[in-house]
């Protein structure tokens, strides 16, 4: 009778104790997903690395660079196997590091350091890579030498240990700066040697720059650039020679004007391999005494005095006492440009390394392989060798 005369009594209890245990259940799930899930959620930074995390053939002189995204840098250190740091500069907006000198071959280098990400949290900035193993590192030289000063027609000779199959990336390496004007192209001579030179003469008193830039520069076949290399020479006064054959005499133009001209004996006309070759020269080197030897003339260690190389196979300019009779004359060297002994000591003396010497009116040509043969290759021909 008491139940059924208040069933709203009834109802009233339960709906309260079903209330109750829906709540706590609420209340335990809540808690452990609300607060549990917010403290697994991944910080927001991102780090990135140039060159890639686990690169194994990285060039010596490419951007390195690490980088964060939603945060900025703490710390950063870059180190070598020898557990040495590398140099470099964090941005100013805090979001960067780069390296600022190259890196090693063969060697791993390893990043930490730490990050905060615009949540406040903090990650770390860590991973490795490896940099390219050479077969071998090649050496190269330029020539003129730092503060040398050179004739106007001196070329720009950069000469490497081994061959480079990647002329390309060798010649984008390469610089020539000049302090007045010039026009000049790059030309590859063989596998080893790439020369510059100016279209014509170069100016006097321009003072030129050589960068070669090729410490990290491939060269195909494993070889790599050992090391970067320059140069800064003058080129002096202007000063070249004019030697035409059958004139018997040169001429030497400073400047544009004659200041002197000297009797002299050429090679034996009519004998292609004793004439004295047309084309452009330079001189090479100067000894006050130079021993010659020619074996099918029958020649050797003869001494000759003020001589000036113009080429290597064989052509100077020099005093030779033993044809003094022909001197003015007639042409009866082997090759050689003979003169009395007090004119060669006095064009000796004038001389400069890169002088022009231009020999015109022969019967006999030089192929354009014994150096210094720049100036032989004509124009169009000079810019075609050029791997660019």
């Amino acid at each position: 009778m008491t139940i059924s005369s208040h069933p709203s009594r009834w109802r009233l209890l339960l709906m309260a104790v079903v209330g109750v245990l829906l709540l706590a259940g609420c209340g335990g799930e809540s808690g452990q997903t609300g607060g549990g899930g917010a403290g697994k959620r991944p910080p927001v930074a991102k780090i990135a690395f140039e060159p890639g995390q686990g690169a194994q053939e990285a060039s010596p002189t490419a951007p390195v660079r690490v980088s964060v995204q939603q945060g900025k840098l703490d710390e950063v250190e870059l180190t070598n196997g020898d557990d040495e740091n590398v140099k470099g500069n964090l941005a100013p907006d805090g979001r960067s590091w780069s390296a600022s000198e190259p890196l090693g071959y063969d060697k791993t280098y390893t990043w930490s350091g730490t990050a905060i990400g615009a949540d406040g949290k903090q990650v770390q900035v860590q991973g490795e890579f490896h940099t390219v193993k050479p077969r071998e590192t090649v050496r190269a030289t330029v020539n003129p030498t730092d503060n040398a000063q050179v004739g106007v027609g001196m070329p720009v000779s950069v000469k490497f240990d081994a061959p480079v199959r990647d002329k390309k990336a060798a010649q984008r390496a390469l610089q020539v700066q000049t302090s007045v004007p010039t026009e000049g192209a790059w030309s590859w001579l063989n596998d080893r040697q790439v020369d510059w030179r100016p279209k014509e003469y170069w100016k006097p008193n321009t003072r030129v720059t050589v960068r070669a830039n090729l410490y990290g520069v491939p060269y195909g076949g494993g070889n790599w650039g050992k090391s970067d290399v320059s140069s800064t020479f003058d080129i002096g006064r202007s000063q070249v020679v004019k030697a035409n054959v059958p004139s018997h005499q040169i001429q030497v133009i400073r400047d544009g004007q004659q200041v002197a001209a000297y009797q002299a004996s050429f090679g034996k006309d009519g004998d292609p391999n004793s004439a004295t070759p047309n084309g452009t020269f330079i001189v090479m080197e100067k000894k006050p005494v130079t021993f010659m030897t020619n074996q099918e003339a029958g020649y050797f260690n003869v001494p000759e005095n003020w001589a000036a190389r113009l080429s290597n196979h064989g052509e100077f300019i020099h005093e030779n006492k033993a044809n003094s009779a022909n001197i003015g004359e007639r042409n009866t060297s082997h090759g050689c440009i003979n003169l009395n002994v007090g004119d060669a000591k006095a064009y000796f003396d004038s001389a400069m390394l890169g002088d022009p010497v231009e020999v015109t009116g022969s019967s006999a040509n030089l192929p354009p392989k014994f150096d210094v043969y720049d100036w032989q290759i004509p124009w169009d021909q000079w810019t075609a060798k050029s791997a660019t």
